[in-house]
């Protein structure tokens, strides 16, 4: 398996996850929500044998980080930690870290670290901080 970093609009991104990201099946899967790219974006994505096996795009902010959608093949919980992990290392230094998770990863993200600030039906909004514990008695 690799993990490789593409900047939001890098050609070979496109030609990595287009097939993907505008399958029905694959947007079904996301509830119907498109995905969003832009040169804000950084993109990592796992691929096997050529074959995308998940992503996580990155929006940079100016004062924050946003994962507001990714893609994890048969919702495999050891490589989305593997690209949690990727994320909390490329920019958890200088960032607090926001994700709109699907609720039934809500537990992979909070054994990252992660912590819920909202909640809806089918998502869940969490923040990372890294070791700033004082942060979580706030929410």
């Amino acid at each position: 398996m690799k993990i490789e970093k593409f900047s939001g609009t890098d050609p070979q991104l496109y030609k990595l996850v287009a097939p993907l990201v505008m399958s029905p099946g694959i947007l079904r899967q996301n509830n119907n929500y498109p995905f969003k790219t832009s040169i804000h974006h950084v993109w990592f994505v796992s691929t096997n044998l050529n074959i995308v096996q998940g992503f996580i795009p990155v929006e940079i902010k100016a004062h924050n980080v946003t994962i507001d959608n990714y893609y994890i093949s048969g919702d495999n919980a050891k490589l989305l930690t593997q690209l949690i992990d990727l994320v909390i290392d490329a920019f958890g230094k200088d960032y607090p870290i926001y994700s709109v998770v699907h609720t039934r990863h809500t537990n992979i993200f909070q054994e990252k670290g992660f912590f819920p600030v909202k909640e809806w039906k089918l998502y869940v909004k969490m923040e990372w901080r890294g070791d700033d514990e004082n942060i979580k008695e706030c929410v």
